[in-house]
């Protein structure tokens, strides 16, 4: 199944209902101003550190779109040097050298491009995208990234899975932005 060394991650924040975007795209719920005293703080240079740990991110052309937004309205590219590799069959502006747009099969994207050349390996959105990629078990793990908002309505976090994923729960951090972090370890099924 690909490159022992290498992780498969599922990360996307949502809120609290579990939606990851309205049901016209925007995140502008993202900003919120609640304050736990009792979470830990994001420092810049930990989360900057973090950051160089990716090797790579694998997203959909919605969440794409979204990225080019924030980029457009001065936010940066938030991928920074890293591969990128956008899964569509639409034509859409490929504005960096990084990026690469990606038709083909996901589990051939995975296991027999990114899997044998990248170690990390972030799957950062949309819902379809990571859904698709739990039914396939190409997913080791799953970051949830809850904020304390509820919006009611809006894009799911996975989009119709077919069947039970099991998990388990390695970690839970809360944040003083009131964000609570979950990472999951999905469970292999028994040979």
């Amino acid at each position: 199944m690909g490159h022992p060394a290498s992780r498969v991650t599922i990360h996307m924040a949502a809120s609290l209902d579990g939606f990851v975007a309205r049901k016209d795209g925007r995140v502008d719920w993202l900003e919120t101003s609640d304050e736990f005293a009792g979470g830990a703080t994001l420092e810049p240079g930990f989360v900057e550190a973090f950051l160089k740990t990716i090797d790579c991110y694998v997203m959909g052309s919605r969440t794409y779109e979204t990225a080019l937004g924030f980029e457009a309205k001065g936010f940066g590219w938030s991928y920074g040097d890293k591969p990128t590799f956008v899964l569509t069959s639409r034509a859409l502006p490929r504005i960096r050298d990084t990026v690469e747009l990606y038709s083909g099969d996901l589990a051939q994207l995975v296991n027999g491009r990114l899997r044998p050349t990248f170690r990390t390996i972030w799957f950062v959105g949309g819902s379809v995208v990571s859904a698709e990629c739990l039914r396939l078990g190409l997913a080791d793990e799953v970051r949830y990234s809850i904020l304390p908002v509820l919006i009611g309505e809006g894009i799911p976090f996975f989009e119709k899975l077919d069947r039970d994923i099991a998990l388990h729960l390695a970690e839970v951090t809360a944040y003083k932005s009131g964000m609570v972090e979950l990472r999951y370890e999905v469970q292999r099924p028994s040979p």
